[in-house]
């Protein structure tokens, strides 16, 4: 069985900005507690034009 967690980032700064590595440290933080990164989505966006993510959720899942 699977468990997942999802944790929510503030990409305000951009995300393929390399101003804003967050998520390499939330990614290092999860695979030393022994989480699989599984992916992200997107929260919300700036506008619907350029869609860029304001916010995402990062995905990791471990076995249980």
């Amino acid at each position: 069985m699977k468990k997942y967690e999802y944790v929510k980032l503030n990409m305000k700064v951009g995300l393929l900005s390399t101003k804003n590595k967050s998520y390499q440290k939330v990614i290092d933080e999860y695979a030393a507690k022994g989480y699989r990164y599984v992916g992200w989505i997107p929260g919300s966006t700036s506008n619907l034009l350029s869609g860029v993510p304001e916010e995402i959720d990062l995905i990791f899942e471990i076995d249980v």
